[in-house]
């Protein structure tokens, strides 16, 4: 049984004496326009089209990149605020190194030893999360609503910790039995991808079998009895897809736990996802990388259509066409179905973009005269079964003069879906109510309110990543990653270890390059 520690339901000091580098100048922003000629196009500027270009480039081949937005960085976004950078996408770095498991083929946590070596090669230097002090977990449906505790999870409610506990351990057991690759190659692939996880929490695979895929019944929990162990399973999928239990094909968060290596990879602050942050912010990883393809990169150049023929590629967008060998797609599956192409696409690789939706998340942050909560004890993060804001951290910025605090916290799920229609400041003041909730009065004195809806971002439409209903893995999966003729996918999406993180947006750059560098014309 998997041993879920505190930090599995949220996300060290040591960073006071770093220096945030702050907001650095992005390189001059050239835009698409005209007649270009080249060796390998790449459509889109986060990290995965960032990481194809260079590695292209490194390898001897002519490259332009195509960005639809005014900057680089996709899914990575930093925000200035009093002399400090806090990000307002996605931020953090897990553990360079795969921790020792007893089973070679699925380690506890993998290592994000790409994304690191990326970091490495750019001069940026990581700094741990703030990860020090008691948690604060909420339970509206308890005597004690609010509760202290550290080294484990929620203990205010031992049955629901006990049965959440037994039924992620056995979510891990399963999830070794998904093979990276190829997930709808799973023994028990049809019967996992036809239910969704909420139905697995509800009832479990072992109430009454699967007889029609011929195979014994697996390992699995037969239903999530306890208010309180529902709704930490529940938190525990919204904080890692920024959706609901019953959006998700079982299956796909098999996947993504293997993927990652457990469960607690992908909850854990120390050890684990959430475990470092950048100095001077993520985004210096795509706004240094961008640098070095210098001209190469063209913002404000959304891609309309892509033609190919038997020995071309043509993209084009408003004002330009650039030919190419080879053509890279490096924006989630979602956007990718937008653009149109000639001839259309395979009927499996369309439809696979049609099921393939973005999770929904409004990332929002208070910054306060100091960090109040470290003088409590407290290390600012949170779990709670009341929302809006359900899961929090301490994001100040290190380095800070004068140093400030920061408290940030997610809208996930169906509460992002739900406040996204809501106005600024019905957020804003939502906010500062759970963050009072959790940390008491001195939550209110706000001196900036910082908000992120990524999914009414025009070329994002939404975060963490896309995510796969039931039905999507067996009957479209295989159309994830297989070019279609000059056409090649890349993406977090695309990538088999760490698929929805930062590192997985750089194994999948890496990937395809290696991917046309191994092929003829």
């Amino acid at each position: 049984m998997t041993e879920l520690t505190r930090r599995g339901l949220l996300a060290g000091t040591g960073a006071a004496a770093l220096l945030a580098t702050g907001l650095e100048e992005p390189a001059e922003a050239v835009t698409a326009s005209g007649s270009i000629r080249t060796q390998v196009v790449v459509v889109g500027a986060g990290l995965a089209g960032l990481t194809a270009a260079r590695d292209l480039l490194a390898a001897g081949r002519d490259v332009v990149v195509l960005e639809a937005r005014d900057r680089v960085g996709g899914r990575i976004l930093n925000h200035e605020v009093e002399g400090g950078v806090v990000e307002v996408g996605g931020q953090w770095l897990g553990p360079a190194k795969d921790v020792p498991a007893s089973d070679p083929t699925a380690g506890d946590v993998r290592g994000q030893e790409r994304v690191a070596a990326l970091a490495r090669e750019l001069g940026l230097r990581r700094f741990p999360t703030y990860d020090t002090g008691a948690y604060v977990d909420y339970r509206s449906d308890l005597p004690v609503q609010r509760a202290t505790y550290d080294g484990r999870i929620p203990t205010h409610d031992p049955a629901a910790t006990a049965e959440a506990a037994k039924a992620l351990g056995q979510l891990d057991a399963m999830a070794k039995q998904v093979p990276l690759g190829a997930p709808w190659k799973a023994p028990r692939a049809l019967a996992w991808d036809s239910m969704t996880f909420q139905s697995w929490m509800d009832h479990g695979d072992t109430a009454g079998g699967y007889p029609y895929d011929g195979l014994p019944d697996p390992i699995g929990t037969v239903g999530v009895a306890t208010p309180g162990g529902r709704k930490l399973l529940e938190l525990a999928i919204q904080a890692v897809f920024s959706a609901e239990p019953r959006d998700l094909s079982l299956l796909h968060v098999l996947f993504y736990v293997h993927s990652a290596g457990s469960i607690e990879a992908l909850v854990n602050t120390t050890g684990g996802a959430q475990q470092d942050r950048v100095v001077g912010g993520s985004a210096l990883l795509a706004t240094r990388l961008a640098r070095r393809l210098g001209s190469r990169v063209r913002l404000s150049s959304p891609v309309t259509r892509i033609e190919q023929g038997e020995r071309r590629v043509r993209v084009e967008g408003d004002g330009f066409v650039v030919r190419a060998d080879r053509c890279v797609v490096a924006v989630p599956p979602t956007l990718a179905g937008r653009i149109d192409y000639a001839p259309a696409l395979p009927a499996l690789r369309d439809q696979l973009t049609q099921r393939m939706p973005m999770g929904n998340v409004i990332k929002v942050q208070c910054v306060y005269d100091e960090p109040f909560w470290r003088e409590e004890g407290l290390a600012g993060q949170a779990t709670s079964d009341t929302g809006p804001v359900k899961v929090t951290f301490d994001n100040s910025p290190p380095g800070a003069n004068p140093p400030f605090g920061v408290l940030m916290g997610f809208m996930e799920g169906s509460e992002g879906r739900v406040w996204g229609t809501r106005s600024r400041t019905e957020r804003r003041e939502a906010t500062i109510g759970c963050f009072a909730r959790y940390f008491g009065p001195r939550a209110r004195r706000v001196r900036h309110y910082i908000e992120k809806s990524w999914a009414a971002e025009p070329w994002t439409r939404g975060c963490y990543a896309g995510f796969m209903p039931p039905g999507t893995w067996v009957d479209h999966g295989a159309a994830l990653r297989s070019p279609v003729g000059r056409i090649h996918w890349a993406g977090t999406e695309t990538a088999t270890v760490w698929n929805g993180y930062m590192d997985g947006a750089v194994r999948s750059g890496e990937r395809v390059a290696r991917e046309i560098l191994s092929r003829r014309g």
